[in-house]
Order: structure tokens, then sequence, then C-alpha cells
């Protein structure tokens, strides 16, 4: 592994040997931020990756759980709130061809790094909420929060006041 990309492994054992198979456990710090807005992993969160590559004919198969927790802030109360990240990805880095591949092995290493991040910032929750959910919002001073009563008539708008007589007609001819 290199120290500059904590992603980078070596697969030189597994390289144009099809057929076999190696699990790895892997846990690493984020190097960066993964995710904006109301939830992301921070950059320095540790993350869990438990691998398995498999070597085919076109390159080598990356299979892999990933276990982290996310920092988020609650979409309707905006409280502080952690997530456990838990997600699976499978990815082939193919050998070197004339065919464009999304990923491939490069020397006798591949690069996991953007594996790990689509997977993790794409099972992130767009609006996430607090676990038991948000029973008491605190608004703050001079905010007051008004409920729309069930039993008062709904406003019609003027425009439409001619109408009205004939939801007037209809109740009295139920009536006779």
């Amino acid at each position: 592994m290199s120290a500059k990309n904590p992603y980078l492994l070596n697969v030189r054992d597994l390289i144009r040997s099809p057929g076999e198979m190696r699990e790895r456990d892997l846990e690493v710090e984020s190097p960066e931020k993964l995710g904006e807005g109301l939830a992301w992993v921070p950059e320095g969160q540790s993350i869990d990756m438990h691998l398995r590559l498999e070597s085919l004919h076109e390159g080598i198969l990356v299979s892999g759980e990933i276990d982290t927790v996310a920092d988020a802030e609650c979409s309707r109360c905006l409280k502080d709130i952690e997530l456990p990240v838990q997600v699976e990805f499978q990815e082939l880095f193919a050998y070197p061809s004339d065919e464009p591949f999304d990923y491939q092995v490069q020397g006798d290493h591949v690069d996991l790094e953007a594996v790990v991040r689509d997977a993790v910032v794409l099972s992130l929750p767009f609006q996430p909420e607090c676990a038991g959910g948000c029973e008491e919002l605190e608004l703050g001073p001079g905010i007051t929060l008004v409920l729309a009563d069930d039993e008062q008539p709904p406003v019609l708008d003027a425009r439409w006041a001619g109408l009205a007589r004939f939801r007037e007609d209809d109740s009295t001819t139920e009536e006779r």
C-alpha cells in the first residue's frame, strides 16, 4: 500500500491467474470529506472494508462491504446526528487493453478510491432524519408554529364566489 493513497491494493499474486481468490480486510482513514449537503463522511473517519478479490480472464473482480459512520444534520430539526453507513460494491478492474473500461489494473495494483467514494456517497441519505423522529421542534424566540384546524371550512377565492350558490342549491335539494 502507498502512504499517499490508502486505497491502492497490490494484486500481483492474482494477475493473470484465473480462478485465484483472496480476501482482505482493510481499514483506512478517509483522506477527504465524502459527500455534501446534510450527510457526509468527515475527513479522517475510519472506513472498514471487507474485500474479496477474484482473478478472471478479463481482470480482477473486487467485491466489498464497507462500514463507516457519517455525520449528518436532521433535515427536520437540524440536530447533529451520526448515521451508520453499510454498503456493498462490486467492480471489475480490467487488464489494460484496446477496449475502454471504467477501471483498470494499474501495473500490479488496483485503486479502489473512486469505487469506494462513489459507493459511500451514493448510499448517503438526501434528507436524513433523527432515528426516533422529531416530535418536538424548538423554533426559537419569536417564531410560532401555526397548525391548521380541520373543522374550519376552507377559505374560498373571491373569484369563485358566484359558484358557491350552486353548492347551497345542492344542499337544499338533498334535504327535500
